[in-house]
């Protein structure tokens, strides 16, 4: 009785590989050589990732790391000085912990920054600044604050954004440093 319940174990494990072998795809569209095979299926789009690794989604073979968004890198050059909670650039969101600058230590803020978009543009950026307001039986109020702090920081952003995008052009462009021919009268 064990070994019938070994064999069915095994037939139900093996079964659905041996059952997937044939694709009856035609050998004559596919190379011969196993480095080109590879190279097709990644140009299709088609393989493979092992436990979530790199994934060319649409062939581009451009990847957005966080150390080459202006936007990212600007958002947290400017927040630099207030302690992070979570800073998740696949999520698109920076927040902050309460910070206070040290004359009121009842008053405190935090700063939210969700991307909206990579591009450099007025409307890329969400960001909250929420007021907290400790009374003497810290009992607080928090609140959410729109106005010249949120525009300011907006505008700051950009602006820095847009810099780095400008200092990342410059030096992407090469130096010529070919001979100048000339011609002799």
């Amino acid at each position: 009785m064990l070994k019938k319940i070994q064999i069915l174990v095994l037939l139900t494990t093996f079964l659905p590989f041996l059952n997937s072998c044939g694709t009856g795809a035609d050998a004559k569209q596919f190379p011969p050589d196993p480095k080109e095979r590879v190279k097709k299926n990644l140009e299709e789009g088609r393989g493979f990732t092992i436990m979530g690794g790199v994934k060319n989604r649409g062939g581009s073979g451009e990847f957005d790391f966080a150390s080459s968004n202006e936007l990212w890198r600007a958002s947290l050059d400017t927040i630099d000085f207030m302690p992070l909670v979570s800073a998740n650039y696949s999520g698109g969101i920076i927040i902050t912990d309460w910070y206070s600058s040290g004359s009121n230590v009842n008053e405190s803020i935090k700063i939210s920054i969700r991307f909206l978009t990579n591009e450099i543009r007025s409307d890329a950026l969400d960001i909250k600044v929420f007021h907290k307001n400790c009374g003497q039986n810290d009992s607080c109020q928090v609140s959410q604050k729109k106005g010249s702090l949120v525009a300011e920081l907006n505008k700051k952003i950009l602006s820095r954004a847009a810099s780095y995008k400008k200092d990342s052009k410059d030096k992407s462009k090469k130096a010529y440093t070919g001979k100048i021919l000339t011609s002799a009268n």
